[in-house]
C-alpha cells in the first residue's frame, strides 16, 4: 500500500526548507544533533514561530528551559498572538518529559497541534542514564510515543540531540545510539564554524546524504549565509 504524500510545512527560511526538501516533513522525526550553542533551539524555535504563523500551534517540551525573550526576538511585533499558541511543557525529570510527550494527543485530538517539539530529548536522558539501566529502553518508548503521535495525527516532530565523545571511534557522537538514530528518519548534524553555522544531513529518506546549508543566527532567527 503506497503511502499518502502529506504536504511538508514551511519553516519560513529558504535555505533551511531546501535543506529538508521542501520543509518539515509530516508523519516522522527530524533530529538535531550537536554540540551545546550550535544553534540547535534556534532552528526549533524558528520552525515553531513559522507554524504559529501560518495559523497553527504547536506542544513545545523544553527540558532546558524555554527562553521566553528568544522566542519574541524571533516573534516579533506577532509575540502576544504567538503566544497563546504554543504550549510550553517544562519537565524536571525524564519519567515527566516521557508523560509530556504522551500528554500531547489531548492537544492533538482537539486540532491545536501542528508541531511536536522536544528540545532536549537526550537532556535528562543524560542525567538519567548514570542512575538507571532503564534510560535507554525509557528514552525508545518516550520516542516511539512521539512517532506515533506525529504518524497518527499527520504532524512533523522535531527533536533536539545532544553529543558525546565516542573514545572507539574517536569522533563525537549523538547520545541514544543506534536507537535514536534509528527511529528518526532524518537526522541533521548543526555545526559550529567560524562566523556561520552548517546544517548537513547525515540521514534523510529523500535528501542526498551529506546535502548541507550554511545559515547565521540573528536577532530575529537564523538567515541563509
Amino acid at each position: 500500500m503506497e503511502e499518502k504524500i502529506v504536504p511538508r510545512v514551511s519553516t519560513s527560511v529558504a535555505g533551511f526548507d531546501r535543506l529538508l526538501g521542501g520543509g518539515l516533513e509530516p508523519q516522522m522525526i527530524t533530529q538535531f544533533v550537536g554540540e551545546a550553542g550550535s544553534g540547535k533551539s534556534t532552528l526549533c524555535m524558528v520552525a515553531a514561530v513559522s507554524v504559529l504563523r501560518q495559523g497553527g500551534g504547536v506542544v513545545y517540551v523544553d527540558s532546558e528551559g524555554f527562553s521566553v525573550d528568544r522566542f519574541s526576538q524571533i516573534a516579533g511585533d506577532d509575540t502576544p498572538e504567538l503566544l497563546k499558541r504554543i504550549y510550553v511543557l517544562e519537565p524536571i525529570t525524564f519519567a515527566e518529559q516521557g508523560a509530556m510527550i504522551a500528554s500531547a494527543e489531548s492537544l492533538l485530538r482537539a486540532k491545536k497541534a501542528d508541531l511536536l517539539v522536544v528540545d532536549s530529548a537526550t537532556a535528562l536522558y543524560r542525567v538519567e542514564q548514570m542512575e538507571t539501566k532503564e534510560a535507554l529502553s525509557m528514552l525508545s518508548h518516550q520516542m516511539m510515543v512521539l512517532l506515533a503521535l506525529a504518524k497518527r495525527f499527520s504532524v512533523p516532530a522535531l527533536i533536539t540531540n545532544q553529543v558525546f565523545m565516542d573514545v572507539e571511534k574517536s569522533r563525537l557522537s549523538g547520545l541514544g545510539g543506534t536507537a535514536l538514530a534509528h527511529i528518526s528518519k532524518a537526522i541533521v548534524r548543526v555545526e559550529k564554524r567560524e562566523g556561520f553555522r552548517r546544517a548537513v544531513i547525515t540521514k534523510h529518506r529523500s535528501r542526498p546524504e551529506g546535502e548541507f546549508w550554511d545559515f547565521v543566527i540573528t536577532g530575529f532567527g537564523v538567515s541563509d549565509r
